[in-house]
Parts: C-alpha cells; sequence; structure tokens
C-alpha cells in the first residue's frame, strides 16, 4: 500500500510541476506569435491527446517523467514560406531568451504561490529548545546549556528546526563562527555565543548540522508506546497493535521509546519476549527483529513500527501566519532563499565541499512525496514548492540540452550579434546529454545505496 501512495504521490508532484514548467515556456511562446505544434506532458506514446483552434496537439504521454513543447521550427523540418514569421527560429533573440526562461520562471512562481497559501493558511512549529549538550563538543564549550530556546543564527532571526537547520547547512564549509543568540531558560535574557568551526561538515555524508555542533534538540518523553506498524514486518507479525505499551524485554525495564529502540537494535535478529500492556492486561508475546543495513555497512535489528504521538508543550510551540498582503512579502523572501541556498548547494557540490551522494533521483523523490503526502497537506505542499524550486534552478544550470544551455548560447548571441555556430552547438549538446546522463545514473545509484 505504501509502495502505491509513493507511487501515486510523485506522479501528482512530477505531474503538476512539469506541466506547469511546459506551460511556461507554452504561454510565453504564443505571446511571441510563435506557433506550437504539440504540449506534451510525459514522454513516449500518447495515452490522451486533443488539438486546438490554433492546431496545437495537447497530449498526455506514457512515461511521466518529463514533458515538453514542441515549436515551429525550421532547423527540424520544412516550413510552409506562410507560417515562417510564426517560426521559433525567425524570432529575435530576446523572445527566445523569454520563451526559454519561462519555463524555469514558472516554477519559482509555482513555489510562490504554494508558500504564499501555507503563509496564509498558517503553521504551527516547535521552537528550537536545547536538549542534551554534547561534552566537548563547540556548543558546549561556547556555554550553550540545556532548556535555551535559540532565537538566532548568525543574527537572522529562526522560528523552528527547520529554519535552524536550513540556516546551518548554507553555512557548510565555514571556517570561523556559527554565532548563536539564545534565550535562557527564563525565557527573558537573550545571550549570544561563538560556537568555533574549521571547514563545517566538508566531505561529510551525510552531513549532521547539529550533531556535528554537539546540540540534540529537546523532545518531551515519548513512553514506548507503538503507534503505526508497517505491514509485513515483525512487529505485525508478532502480534504488536496500536497502543500496546511495551513494559519490559527478556526480563528487563524499558523506560522510553528510545531505549526500545536501542534495545531491538542490539538484539539484530535474536527472538526476544516482549512484555506490553493492552487495554489494562498484561501479555507477553515473541518478537524476532529482522537485520537492516545501515549506510556504513553495519547492520541493527529492525521491527516496523513506529512510536506514538507525544503531545508538546505549548510554551514551545509557534504559530507561523499572515494576512494575504504580508504572505506576499514572506513567500517571495522564502522562495528567494530557497533558491539561493539550492543555488549554493550545487556550487559547493561541483567544488567538493558536499559530497555527491547527496543527489536524490526518483526513488527518493517517490518516497519523501509519499511520506508527506501521509503527513498532511501542509507537508505535501512544502516539499512541492522545494522541488518546484529544485526543477527551476536544476533547468537554469547552463548546460546544453537544459534551458540554462539555450540561454548561455542566446546571451552569447545577444552579445556577438550573431548565432553560436552549429558546430559549437553540436559539440555542447554531446557534451550535455553526458553531462546529464551521468547525473541522473549517478541519482538513481544513490537511490538504491539508500534502500
Amino acid at each position: 500500500m505504501g509502495l502505491i501512495q509513493n507511487v501515486l504521490a510523485v506522479i501528482v508532484v512530477l505531474g503538476l510541476l512539469i506541466t506547469f514548467h511546459e506551460f511556461g515556456h507554452f504561454w510565453v511562446a504564443r505571446r511571441c506569435g510563435v506557433k506550437v505544434l504539440r504540449f506534451s506532458v510525459g514522454f513516449g506514446k500518447p495515452l490522451w491527446s486533443r488539438c486546438d483552434r490554433h492546431g496545437t496537439e495537447f497530449a498526455i504521454a506514457a512515461i511521466p517523467l518529463g514533458g515538453y513543447v514542441r515549436m515551429l521550427d525550421e532547423r527540424e523540418g520544412n516550413v510552409d514560406p506562410s507560417e515562417r514569421g510564426q517560426a521559433f527560429n525567425n524570432k529575435s533573440v530576446w523572445a527566445r531568451i523569454a520563451i526559454v526562461a519561462a519555463g524555469p520562471i514558472a516554477n519559482f512562481l509555482l513555489a510562490l504561490v504554494a508558500y504564499w497559501a501555507l503563509f496564509v493558511a498558517g503553521t504551527t512549529t516547535v521552537a528550537p529548545v536545547v536538549g542534551e549538550v554534547t561534552p566537548d563538543s563547540p556548543a558546549a564549550q561556547a556555554g550553550l546549556k540545556h532548556g535555551q530556546e535559540i532565537t538566532a543564527i548568525q543574527g537572522e532571526e529562526v522560528r523552528s528546526w527547520d529554519e535552524l537547520n536550513l540556516k546551518l547547512v548554507s553555512m557548510i564549509g565555514l571556517s570561523g563562527n556559527v554565532d548563536v543568540t539564545a534565550l535562557d531558560t527564563s525565557g527573558s535574557t537573550p545571550r549570544h555565543y561563538s560556537l568555533g568551526v574549521s571547514r563545517w561538515l566538508v566531505g561529510e555524508d551525510p552531513p549532521d548540522p547539529l550533531g556535528s555542533l554537539g546540540i540534540e534538540p529537546w523532545r518531551p518523553e515519548m513512553p514506548a508506546v507503538i503507534g503505526q506498524l508497517v505491514d509485513g514486518e515483525p512487529a505485525e507479525q508478532a502480534g504488536l497493535q496500536s497502543g500496546d505499551r511495551v513494559i519490559s524485554v527478556d526480563g528487563q525495564p524499558i523506560a522510553d521509546w528510545l531505549a526500545l529502540v536501542d534495545t531491538v537494535r542490539a538484539h539484530g535478529d535474536k527472538s526476544m519476549k516482549v512484555e506490553v500492556e493492552r487495554e489494562g492486561e498484561r501479555l507477553t508475546l515473541s518478537l524476532t527483529p529482522k537485520l537492516q543495513e545501515q549506510e556504513d555497512g553495519s547492520q541493527h535489528g529492525y521491527i516496523g513500527a513506529g512510536v506514538a504521538p507525544v503531545e508538546w508543550p505549548e510554551k514551545w510551540l509557534r504559530e507561523i501566519r499572515y494576512g494575504p498582503i504580508g504572505a506576499v512579502g514572506a513567500a517571495f523572501s522564502k522562495t528567494g532563499e530557497m533558491t539561493l541556498l539550492t543555488f549554493d548547494a550545487v556550487r559547493k557540490m561541483l567544488v567538493g565541499m558536499i559530497s555527491p551522494s547527496n543527489l536524490s533521483g526518483p526513488i527518493t523523490i517517490a518516497r519523501i512525496a509519499g511520506d508527506t503526502a501521509r503527513s498532511g497537506l501542509e507537508s505535501f505542499v512544502s516539499f512541492m514548492a522545494y522541488l518546484s524550486i529544485s526543477l527551476g534552478v536544476l533547468n537554469l544550470l547552463p548546460i546544453p540540452v537544459l534551458d540554462g544551455g539555450h540561454l548561455l548560447y542566446y546571451f552569447i548571441e545577444a552579445v556577438r550579434g550573431r548565432p553560436v555556430s552549429e558546430r559549437a552547438q553540436a559539440i555542447g549538446l554531446r557534451i550535455g546529454v553526458a553531462l546529464v546522463g551521468t547525473l541522473m545514473v549517478m541519482a538513481l545509484y544513490f537511490d538504491l545505496m539508500r534502500l
């Protein structure tokens, strides 16, 4: 069932993002007087198509991993003399730039609308309150303490762990100080701390900003109560049910959920006796975890169960909400921040600061799309907005075959006053296909490794 949800979620997300991207090309092409021959969502054989009064064929194809807008172009076939004025190649260089740039711009606009809707609807987040501080870590040396609420990083306000992590990720490679502002437990006195780092997180796979600083987020106590169960996994097969409270394992008391996790991981695939409390009664079940391989090659026990949700104290919850006008500025700011962060991540990956293993392909996208869809509309829309920005940034990279490569050629043409030679474009096309193909293979490989 989870696999089906993941597939459906990624089809919805990619279908929407691709349609919006291609509609950007289509809309501007029409405004520039270019005849559009086909607007296709997906590749391969069309599953459905129809033509409008302008002679444009709209199609939905069998492979939902892309799309295209095919325009009248003398370089791609014979054009009737009466229609040469509607050919893409006969338009001014600035018209061609506008048409090509419209796709990525449409993705940024979609993200902008999504963030605006989220800000108007309002979101409830958890304040970044420090839990444990690792001894001798940068946080401990700077003096950060349990219970303090982090309110700013490098002087910029943060209201949630998500915002804080984004600020930290943008600082990968820093040599110097991570400046943290935090409120004491009384909540009235802001204090400033400088956490010294050198080539921070460079080459770490995966990067763990909080862990490397020695900060563990505060969480409410999590009793060892079973929440959700994964179909067909050991916990369900053993007869565990949602709501069961684990009392002991092999006679050893279980204090909380983290203790249960540690016990299961340490057991490997050995059978264990689990005592649970269910509706006031105590039962003993036989449970045999299965081995699950980790990214570092080690193997740990796994039973396929999640913790029951816990209530967060009201004082640590923050509501982020804007009026319809105020949300416009917040949406622009968020879209700009995420766009710059994505461009910066690409740059750092190219210079070796971030490992290429952080690349994600269709499998990871499908998994995250499914997870966010199950988490609720807010998570799903937020993920879709970020993916739309990523698609826009990817297409703006100056690689031939991508929109950014075409834009590079057209800007060179605008400066030189004549087009880039056909030979140079052909060489660039081969290089671009090789680069994009390599990236796709790498992303798929890292996807499979994560499984």
